[in-house]
């Protein structure tokens, strides 16, 4: 396979979608697609912040049953899994692909168009739906890389490292045995944009909401200042073993150490109340 150059982020109006004829600022609402991951929805929340509709958009989620024999069947479409269950009560509102659509086209004339922020792979189903449903009153972003059939959105917003193993350095490192395996295929097209990593909520007002509200317990503190921020398990995956927290903790301390440093360690173990005490005894 002939390596490729990643393109650069597009710039200027030229090939702007005719939605967009009346200017960027007709998009005055959005509907975010949501999956349940605060790390895939924080990403459709940190483009819908960035593009100014903070107090402009609800959150429509796909759900799916939780507990039980459901947690061996998340690798079914989401379609099929919850038809197989009861998803049950929530204050979220359900992502209707349909009365989404519904709503987008009925509202054009008067609101114009509606634009969907999903993330996520259960949610490609239904953005992608709702652009087949109402495809003249949507613009619909896909946050993620969807694997296939990138044409059914708008656009598609993925890390550059996604493709990777399609450049000069990726084909040099990565077996050529392990290729066919590995998605992306194609060269990025017209519709996809490349970041730098994920998308998020951390822009300059945040970093100064946050910085005034830490002043005060930071500022005291001898610099230079370490962060540590500890994450914890997530739908797919696991935290490790207590020992490896531990081993982790042990590291940390000796690197602090090394660096005359001051530490403060943020943690976000999410219930995994046991690695929390392993790595707050350690340092």
């Amino acid at each position: 396979m002939r390596p490729i150059r990643l393109p650069e982020p597009p710039s200027g109006l030229m090939g702007m979608p005719e939605i967009f004829e009346g200017g960027v600022n007709v998009i005055r609402r959005a509907v975010v697609i949501g999956n349940g991951s605060a790390g895939s929805e924080n990403q459709s929340l940190g483009l819908v912040r960035a593009l100014g509709l903070s107090d402009k958009y609800s959150i429509h989620r796909v759900t799916r049953p939780r507990g039980g024999i459901n947690e061996w069947l998340r690798w079914l479409p989401v379609s099929v899994h919850k038809n197989g269950a009861h998803v049950g009560l929530s204050s979220i509102l359900e992502a209707d692909a349909k009365k989404i659509a519904s709503i987008a086209r009925e509202t054009f004339e008067k609101e114009g168009p509606l634009l969907i922020v999903a993330s996520g792979r259960d949610t490609i189903s239904v953005a992608s739906s709702i652009k087949r449903l109402a495809p003249e009153s949507v613009f619909v972003i896909q946050i993620q890389h969807p694997r296939s059939r990138l044409d059914r959105f708008d656009l598609v917003v993925t890390p550059r490292h996604d493709y990777y193993a399609l450049t000069a350095n990726g084909q040099q490192e990565i077996p050529r045995i392990l290729r066919w395996c590995i998605t992306p295929k194609e060269p990025p097209g017209r519709n996809v944009v490349l970041s730098m990593g994920a998308l998020h909520q951390a822009d300059s007002a945040a970093l100064r909401i946050a910085a005034t509200a830490w002043h005060d317990e930071l500022a005291p503190l001898p610099k230079p200042l370490l962060i540590v921020n500890i994450g914890g398990p997530t739908n797919s995956w696991s935290y490790p073993p207590l020992n490896d927290a531990a081993e982790a903790a042990a590291r940390t301390v000796s690197f602090v150490a090394a660096m005359s440093t001051s530490s403060f360690l943020p943690l976000n173990c999410k219930g995994h109340s046991d690695v929390q005490i392993v790595m707050e005894q350690s340092l």
